[in-house]
């Protein structure tokens, strides 16, 4: 290590080549390329769609629509908070794989994904409920 206090400090919770965060880099050995980057990719996707929901609840609060007020600010709360669920799910998702590859594990099962499921459920539940 270096014995400099500052590039220690600056050091945090890094891997010993470098890379953040150390829980996914600090322990295993390095995968195949493509894994890493098909796990990447997987992460991109929930993070477009985490965007995706984070502006319907924007555009729904914003326009006028034929649904009662109370709805339409709850579907606006509703999936700007699973955007933001999304968004932390992507993350969890990319480090849970990524160290299991690093380790030679098992591949994590996907039970976040009920969460957001059911989430998204909800918001077309509320949808068909104020139409009706």
């Amino acid at each position: 290590m270096d014995s400099d206090p500052v590039a220690q400090t600056t050091q945090g919770n890094r891997s010993p080549d470098g890379r953040w965060p150390e829980s996914v880099y600090g322990a295993g050995s390095e995968p195949d390329y493509r894994f890493s980057f098909a796990n990447e990719r997987t992460f991109l996707a929930w993070i477009r769609t985490a965007l995706a929901l984070l502006a319907a609840g924007v555009a729904i609060d914003a326009v006028d629509l034929p649904l009662r007020a109370e709805s339409q600010h709850l579907l606006a709360i509703l999936l700007t908070v699973t955007g933001a669920l999304c968004a932390v799910i992507a993350w969890i998702r990319w480090s849970r794989a990524e160290r299991a590859m690093r380790r030679s594990a098992p591949l994590p099962g996907f039970g976040l994904g009920a969460l957001f499921t059911g989430l998204v459920v909800c918001a077309a539940v509320v949808v068909i409920a104020s139409v009706a």
